[in-house]
């Protein structure tokens, strides 16, 4: 049977081991193809109720003597989000803050690691905000930042970086790279193992972004040596908008890695208010200040059942959702101007394919507003649609792409004139 016949999808449904988990998750219109999951996840019910208990039976009844034991509940957290979705042992993950935060943090925490070293690298397809603050870092300390360019054609295929892409920007004056392990435009996922191998055999840290790779991938930090790394809960993660974020440090480096801003989280004797910063031993150390109890029990809610369900399941679906998009694409879009802007290999890929087309934004504000399929748009050109393994289904894909192709096909999008939104 073709991927064309929508009995295809139905029949992938049927066999799918993750399908039960779509009943947890909040679905007001079943009409409506969420193709966005690698934006902002579904709301699972559990989240409801986890909210509403610890307003109702903790800070209700609890007030202040509930700090007790929420004070260190960042930690626990962190766990969770490592054992469910990074393969990180315990002590390894804090629960905290936002990714830009974090980043932040664990970028000049690194690039002081290694003093003496003016180099620092990225990549040009890499998110703004990371690209933005190492700029900040670069102006501030006086450092030369290389940006390798992944976007000019024939440079690199997807935007991926590879090491043979890398290493000759290598050398002992660099202190820092960092990429994503998927590149949040393209879908193209970087092999953490052999990059970060190869910036540890010059000396350098490897800080990995995997914002738009948890919950959707297997990761293995540990197995693969990563050194740290950072990502959010509120895409695959399915944690709300604005929810925690998270940062790892392998515990090799907690005691050497200093982050510069020492909250009182991170003091040794939190609460001896003493005049002298002690940082904390382990994860702590890296913590700034209280944490966001009611975000922290959003991400305990949505992954646990990423724990439940099995990163290693998870992450097949997400191979298979996404083969099943490019065959679509194939036989209905590639004939109406479009251009797949992902690898074919499901090994260099996550949870989401981009597709270029020169009315892309246009197309993106059309499938909202006529077709009840809600992709998102990312300049100057790009399509991007996901596959969120629990809450989305192979029939809301395929769905998806029929609506896509019928209104492209029949010019309709070309409706739309312009968008006042500054969210795309």
């Amino acid at each position: 049977m073709k991927a064309t016949d929508r009995q295809f999808a139905i029949d992938l449904d049927e066999r799918d081991p993750l399908a039960r988990f779509r009943s947890q998750f909040v679905i007001s219109d079943p009409n409506i193809c969420y193709l966005d999951g690698n934006s902002l996840g579904r709301l699972p019910l559990s989240t409801i109720e986890a909210v509403n208990s610890f307003m109702r039976d903790e800070w209700g009844p609890e007030v202040v003597t509930g700090w007790g034991h929420w004070v260190d509940e960042a930690q626990p957290t962190g766990d969770l989000i490592g054992r469910s979705t990074l393969g990180a042992a315990a002590g390894q993950v804090l629960a905290c803050d936002t990714t830009s935060v974090n980043f932040y943090q664990l970028a000049l925490a690194a690039i002081n690691a290694r003093p003496g070293r003016k180099t620092i690298i990225t990549d040009a397809a890499n998110f703004p905000t990371d690209r933005y603050i190492l700029e900040g870092i670069a102006k501030q300390l006086g450092l030369e930042l290389i940006i390798i360019d992944n976007e000019t054609p024939g440079k690199a295929e997807y935007e991926r970086i590879t090491p043979e892409i890398l290493e000759p920007y290598l050398s002992d004056d660099v202190a820092l790279v960092t990429l994503e392990v998927i590149q949040y435009r393209s879908g193209a996922r970087n092999d953490i193992k052999p990059l970060t191998d190869l910036v540890r055999k010059y000396g350098a840290l490897m800080l990995w972004d995997a914002s738009h790779a948890v919950g959707a991938i297997e990761m293995d930090f540990d197995k693969n040596g990563v050194d740290i790394a950072v990502g959010c809960t509120y895409k695959y993660g399915n944690s709300g908008p604005g929810s925690p974020a998270w940062l790892y440090v392998n515990k090799k480096l907690q005691a050497e890695l200093q982050v510069p801003i020492q909250g009182w989280f991170s003091q040794g004797d939190q609460f001896a208010m003493g005049p002298v910063f002690e940082k904390a031993e382990g994860i702590r150390g890296f913590q700034i200040a209280s944490p966001s109890l009611i975000g922290l029990r959003c991400i305990k809610s949505a992954f646990t059942m990423i724990e439940e369900a099995g990163i290693g399941a998870i992450s097949e679906k997400a191979a298979i959702g996404t083969e099943m998009m490019i065959q679509l694409y194939d036989a209905w879009l590639a004939e109406l101007g479009f251009t797949l802007l992902t690898s074919r290999n499901p090994q260099e890929r996550g949870g989401h394919i981009s597709l270029g087309h020169p009315d892309a934004a246009r197309i993106c504000v059309a499938l909202r507003e006529f077709a009840d399929v809600i992709p998102d748009y990312r300049t100057p050109d790009s399509i991007r649609l996901a596959i969120a393994p629990l809450p989305t289904s192979y029939v809301e894909v395929w769905d998806g792409f029929a609506r896509i192709r019928d209104l492209v096909s029949s010019r309709q999008y070309e409706k739309i004139e312009k968008t006042d939104s500054r969210v795309t």
